[in-house]
């Protein structure tokens, strides 16, 4: 169980998870006469021993320095401070420091978790500001975020950075960053940088969006983790828009992590006289399981406190995009229905084209009624024949962009975000619209709220093809540079009115493939699309990185037609398949042009994905093998650990040999195992052999793959 610990006469406060620590403090020092300060993140203490922890914490001093610098959890900007601020605030007279009072704390329990709030105020100014934690029952991860109030009466004070928190992380001789980066099809690659350097370490993105080239996760260690065993610290920014993790290693032997919404220079938002700012949650999680270890307990929290419906299995979907463009009518789509439905697919999805002049991507973006030409009657009919067919019915809309050709462009030029005297540029032949308008955002919800209001759509492809370029908005001359904050502020009421409106409809996060993937989102999303690199070699890789945070459950893989439009792979359907069967199924080929036997082979892998879909969705992750080292080995355990389902994949064979046997993660070493699937001779082991000498595959040649059933007699 979670608990918040308070010994008030110490000014200690101690967040226990299940299985971990994390100690703040409020201190006096001589830079500062309140600063709240870090001094534990590790396996649980009582306050006895954080109290200890503390009077042990007593940094050195040094001539030029601050012994604040690195410790604390809201550094703010002013006083003997020369690091990165969480808070960085101009006053109306213009002074630029905050220097600020603990005003008091709450602690608040809640059914599943315990909140702590510290309060503090600025002593000459009307600045209020709330430090938030947040612990849950039956995991580790602790939750962070902060709120900032201009309690005056008469002018705004410029915010030039609100973080939602800084971690201070243990000392240690180094620290190794692992991190995710990419680009359009290449998403969610893991690095690992050997060494963080002394001085300051972005992460970022400047694009309005999560985006393509970074993701909002960090985990560090001491450069001798594994995946299995080993001391690691990780943190995660729930946040959609442009954001911000500095991890910095000062001079003096400490490392901290900062993150928060806007990228640098964003601002200032001007915060008015009575508004509150909330930031988003930064979480983060101590672990000594490796880095497997620290990716289980995030796949757990985000089952347990993000995904909505978590516990849902999500069905297996068919997505007419790859087979038709934008070249699509109802005869068509019906007839890719049928086979769709003949595979044994769950839910048929009709991509982009359905709407408005959109014969192409140069028009019809924004104008969300059907296009009568093509379906004369409407969705409706189609919709009906899907049903027939025993499956439900998706669409893909894209509602933040807009075509300059376009009805709605037309009537409304000003409601994209652009400069005065200045170029609109265009990006895939459209411009953003500016959602940090609380009219466009109505808008945006009445279209999609009439759309689902008059057809039995049950699942929304929600797009979002392009970042952000001349975010300006004229017509906000006092503040036009919250549109950075209030544009994801907007997305999240909109979505939030819709799953209220239509609770039964799921809604999936694509964002020309993964470029808005966090924990925000997946809040309201029940999955997200990974890439628009269906490449399913390349997959692989892009997956690996996705699990370090994020869960099965989550992603969505699709498998498509070969050679890949993008890397002009062939592989095997087969081996397509199993790419895709680690995660939520998905089909993307053209049926028409599949062959009788490839049609067969899919129809047994779909009705083989739905024998081990709870598992794969709702079970327990292993990285066994990463990509990169010949073979790429997942496990995948149900909770009860009767069922397990082992997915490798080899690479590239030499000479004819078969690697080497895959030793099994979590198993019981007493208990004995039926194995049986491809690539193996079905018969009965121990736990311990499974684990100890591990499972001999039959694998050879270029991608080639196996999925194997290991369950508990």
């Amino acid at each position: 169980m979670a608990r918040i610990d308070v010994d008030p006469g110490r000014g200690l406060f101690l967040l226990s998870t299940m299985r971990t620590s994390h100690v703040v403090r409020v201190t006096s020092t001589p830079e500062a006469e309140d600063a709240l300060v870090g001094t534990y993140t590790g396996p649980l203490v009582d306050l006895d021993a954080a109290a200890d922890i503390a009077a042990l914490d007593v940094p050195d001093w040094r001539g030029f320095e601050s012994t604040l610098d690195g410790r604390e959890e809201y550094p703010v900007a002013g006083g003997v401070r020369f690091g990165q601020p969480a808070l960085a605030v101009r006053h109306p007279d213009g002074v630029r420091s905050v220097e600020w009072r603990f005003a008091g704390h709450r602690v608040t329990d809640e059914a599943g978790g315990h909140t702590l709030e510290l309060d503090f105020a600025d002593a000459a100014y009307p600045l209020r500001v709330t430090v938030a934690y947040r612990v849950h029952d039956g995991g580790d991860v602790v939750e962070r975020w902060a709120n900032v109030t201009n309690d005056g009466d008469g002018a705004a004070i410029e915010l030039h950075r609100f973080d939602s928190g800084a971690l201070p992380l243990p000392r240690r001789d180094a620290y190794r960053l692992s991190h995710l980066f990419g680009r359009w099809g290449a998403e969610t690659q893991l690095q690992r940088l050997p060494d963080v350097a002394v001085g300051e370490t972005v992460l970022t993105s400047r694009r309005g969006t999560t985006s393509h080239q970074a993701n909002p996760w960090f985990a560090i260690d001491d450069g001798t983790a594994t995946e299995t065993r080993g001391e690691v610290v990780s943190g995660a920014l729930a946040w959609s828009g442009s954001w911000r993790i500095v991890v910095r290693r000062t001079e003096n032997g400490r490392a901290q992590v900062l993150a928060g919404f806007g990228h640098e220079a964003f601002g200032p938002y001007r915060l008015a006289p009575g508004e509150t700012l909330t930031t988003p949650v930064f979480a983060h999680l101590w672990t000594d399981g490796g880095f497997g270890g620290a990716s289980r307990e995030w796949h757990a929290y985000a089952r347990s406190h993000v995904l909505p419906r978590a516990d849902e299995v999500r069905p297996v979907l068919y997505n007419s995009w790859e087979a038709t463009g934008f070249d699509l009518d109802q005869p068509s789509q019906e007839r890719l229905a049928e086979r769709a439905a003949d595979l044994g697919a769950e839910l048929f999805v009709v991509d982009d084209g359905w709407f408005g002049s959109r014969t192409s991507d140069h028009a019809g973006l924004g104008d969300w009624h059907v296009n009568r030409e093509r379906f004369p009657d409407g969705l409706g009919p189609l919709i009906e024949r899907v049903h027939e067919l025993g499956m439900a019915f998706g669409i893909w809309v894209e509602p933040e962009m807009v075509n300059p050709d376009s009805e709605l462009y037309r009537a409304h030029p000003d409601w994209v975000y652009h400069f005065q005297n200045r170029t609109r540029h265009e990006m895939r032949n459209q411009l953003v619209l500016n959602l940090a308008r609380r009219d466009v955002a109505d808008w945006i919800y009445e279209q999609l709220h009439r759309l689902l209001a008059e057809n039995d759509i049950a699942f929304v492809k929600w797009d979002m093809n392009r970042p952000f370029t001349e975010a300006g908005w004229p017509g906000d001359a006092d503040n036009p540079d919250r549109l950075w904050l209030d544009h994801v502020h907007n997305l999240y009421r909109v979505w939030d009115r819709l799953r209220t409106a239509h609770p039964d409809v799921a809604i999936e996060s694509c964002s020309g493939g993964g470029a808005r993937i966090d924990f925000g989102i997946l809040a309201r999303a029940d999955q997200v699309w990974t890439s628009d690199n269906t490449d399913a070699s390349d997959r692989l890789v892009i997956q690996h990185g996705f699990s370090q945070l994020y869960p099965a459950r989550a992603m969505t893989c699709w498998v498509t037609d070969v050679p890949n439009f993008l890397t002009t792979r062939d592989v095997s359907l087969r081996y397509r398949f199993h790419a895709a069967m680690t995660g939520v199924l998905g089909i993307g080929g053209d049926l028409s042009q599949w062959a009788p036997t490839d049609l067969a082979q899919a129809r047994e892998l779909v009705a083989e994905y739905k024998r081990i879909r709870t598992v794969v969705q709702l079970g327990t992750q292993y990285r066994l093998s990463a990509p990169g080292t010949g073979l790429t080995a997942v496990q995948y355990t149900s909770a009860d650990g009767a069922h397990t389902v082992l997915f490798a994949f080899l690479e590239g064979g030499r000479f004819g040999e078969r690697p080497a046997p895959v030793r099994l993660a979590a198993l019981d070493a007493a208990a004995r195992y039926r194995v049986s699937g491809d690539g193996v001779e079905e018969r009965e082991l121990s736990g311990a052999a499974l684990f100890g000498h591990g499972l001999p595959l039959d694998l050879r040649g270029d991608h080639a793959s196996v999925l194997v059933h290991v369950e508990r007699v």
